[in-house]
């Protein structure tokens, strides 16, 4: 994997809480970012980007933003932070936008997200990032930081094999912590996703379940009760794709939620909005791992399917209906 150009220009596709808050701390740090924006575009265009964080309050009042990846220069380093139910339109996306020893940074919740994106644009050309922030954006173009904000990245292989710590992590850890964002690396994809996940299945997933946010959940004993074997099953998953992970992890992870500033979780928020949820990446594609491997996950799918309920019944959508005779 070749390193990067010393001369680097980011593009952000999808300038919400994560992808608008990274971007700007980026261009904040003196780098040249182009922003792909949708509902958003006028607003940042004419007025800037506002980050309200608690590392500081900025506000960027010009931004490159763009209504379309024709318009966008390619860029050395494109960072994906769409909603993974957006991931259809990376194939069209992607390659105006990707210069030609560029690479694709994925920043999203799940797993399973780079093995389509290496379909565009080749395994060799992605790098997955795993954010853990608490960001909502509140208005257009206005981004709210609440709590913690690392990233970690990992180079993606064929079949999520492990890639080690490349020259090219480096570069872009560089970048990121330039940017004043702390940034660490993995030589496993893999094993940083099923990492994550511990923390979202249950998290996310329970939010929409309870409609509650993180501090409702953690203070109730039912809800935490069912959320740490919630968590049981994911690492007993994560173990079935071969990757074994910390003891320590679930006790950790309960704590730093009891220490949280209460954080309405994205699932909750897209729920709350009626837009589709990331059942797919967050659920789906685990189950099928942790079931190519042999264990299945029956307090997970049972929340899977809810959601999948859920889901439909609050956007509208019948469920299939077999016919009869």
């Amino acid at each position: 994997m070749s390193q990067l150009p010393e001369s680097r220009r980011y593009a952000v596709l999808g300038s919400g809480a994560l992808g608008g808050f990274y971007g700007a701390k980026l261009q904040q740090a003196g780098f040249e970012v182009h922003f792909l924006l949708h509902s958003d575009y006028e607003q940042v265009r004419q007025n800037g980007l506002w980050v309200e964080s608690c590392w500081g309050d900025f506000h960027l009042p010009q931004v490159n933003a763009y209504a379309s990846v024709e318009a966008m220069p390619p860029c050395e380093g494109v960072i994906v932070a769409l909603k993974a139910t957006q991931n259809h339109l990376l194939p069209r996306l992607l390659p105006p936008v990707l210069a030609e020893k560029g690479v694709v940074i994925l920043l999203q919740n799940g797993l399973g997200a780079e093995p389509e994106i290496a379909n565009c644009v080749g395994p060799e050309r992605v790098v997955g990032g795993l954010c853990f922030i608490s960001s909502n954006k509140v208005g257009p173009g206005h981004i709210r930081h609440l709590d913690y904000g690392s990233v970690l990245l990992a180079e993606y292989g064929p079949g999520y094999a492990p890639q080690g710590i490349t020259p090219r992590l480096q570069q872009l850890q560089a970048d990121f912590q330039r940017s004043g964002i702390p940034t660490s690396l993995s030589p496993d994809l893999m094993e940083a996703h099923w990492q994550k996940l511990v923390w979202n299945i249950p998290f996310n997933g329970l939010s929409v379940v309870f409609n509650a946010d993180t501090q409702q959940m953690i203070r109730d004993p039912e809800a935490r009760a069912l959320a740490e074997a919630l968590m049981q099953e994911v690492v007993e998953g994560a173990a079935a794709c071969g990757r074994r992970l910390p003891p320590s992890l679930i006790p950790e992870m309960l704590a730093n939620t009891e220490k949280m500033v209460p954080y309405r979780t994205s699932m909750k928020i897209d729920y709350e909005r009626k837009r589709p949820l990331e059942l797919e990446a967050i659920f789906a594609n685990p189950l099928r791992y942790a079931q190519q491997g042999g264990v299945q996950m029956p307090r997970v799918e049972m929340l899977y399917r809810q959601l999948q309920v859920l889901d439909r019944l609050n956007r509208g959508i019948p469920a299939f209906s077999p016919t009869c005779g």
